[in-house]
């Protein structure tokens, strides 16, 4: 019989990682004959949409959802917003008939809200980690690409729900499957769990030289607590003249300019993807004093946290 996955999606998903998701399955099936099935449910029953304003048909509730195989949460940037006793009771239930439970992109946040993540490894869209870690500190959050853990997957979204599927697949069907459906997609290649989301810190910031490049990742690893720029010139072992210098040269601005930018953001993320308050996210991000936080805040962004908040 067809392995069946069932996809819930939430208003606002992400429609690329709903996709990713689906397509793997469908070219499997071209070439082995009927491997999977897919039953795409959402909360009532209704049309879904995506964060893209597309609609999706649903094929049914989450109340009628089948018993067996995997279930697979799909959510976007606001992943609890429609989250509720009815969806944690639903989810809860599932799980106690021993389903396979998962989120892709933010659906881990769906889940971790319902309490079904304690003791699980988790993973999701490198934007909304922050925050996910702010509000489930116990909760061991990861940056890989998608994470399979006993009756726990997730997936950070995007092009990454590819490299899942494409996974699962060659754990039920083997590498060979695998590598023919991901030629399918023109890929490259089949990248590993422990791939990075992100682009690597050189190409990200078009820069080449290791000192720099050392200094912005520590610069991204302490934003709650920043260093100072000596401390972070003799990490490097250079002078502060000296990494100020290369700062300008490669990057057109100060250690301190470059990583009050990098705070900001940060903040910027937690504000949108979080229910933290703005104090809490100023001192997340290295700001001691609110006013100062929402000064500089205004400055990068032309409006105050809460404006932006609202907006």
């Amino acid at each position: 019989m067809p392995e069946t996955i069932q996809f819930l999606l939430l208003p606002g998903f992400s429609a690329i990682g709903f996709i990713s998701a689906v397509e793997p399955l469908r070219v499997a099936n071209r070439f082995r004959g009927p491997l999977y099935r897919w039953r795409v449910l959402s909360l009532d029953g209704g049309a879904v949409q995506a964060s893209n304003g597309m609609s999706v048909n649903a094929d049914g509730a989450l109340a009628e959802a089948e018993r067996a195989g995997m279930l697979l949460v799909v959510a976007g940037f606001e992943p609890l917003a429609g989250f509720g006793s009815a969806l944690q009771h639903a989810l809860r239930r599932l799980d106690h008939d021993g389903m396979t439970l998962g989120g892709i992109d933010t659906g881990a946040m769906v889940l971790a809200e319902a309490g079904l993540l304690d003791g699980y490894r988790a993973t999701l869209h490198w934007e909304a980690l922050e925050a996910f870690k702010e509000r489930y500190p116990r909760l061991q959050a990861t940056q890989e690409l998608f994470e399979i853990d006993r009756r726990r997957i997730t997936c950070a979204g995007g092009t990454a729900s590819i490299d899942l599927m494409l996974d699962l697949i060659a754990q039920a069907h083997g590498s060979e499957l695998a590598i023919q459906v991901s030629e399918q997609f023109v890929l490259g290649r089949i990248r590993p769990r422990q791939d990075h989301q992100r682009m690597q810190i050189a190409n990200r910031y078009g820069i080449s030289n290791k000192k720099l490049v050392k200094v912005i990742g520590e610069m991204e690893r302490n934003t709650e607590q920043p260093l100072d720029t000596q401390v972070l010139a003799d990490g490097v072992q250079v002078t502060r003249r000296q990494l100020e210098r290369l700062f300008r040269l490669h990057l057109g601005d100060t250690p301190s300019g470059f990583y009050l930018r990098l705070r900001l953001d940060k903040a910027r993320q937690l504000l949108r993807q979080s229910d933290m308050s703005v104090l809490e996210v100023g001192i997340a991000c290295g700001f001691e004093s609110a006013s100062y936080f929402s000064r500089r805040y205004r400055g990068r962004f032309a409006c105050c946290p809460r404006e932006d908040r609202r907006n």
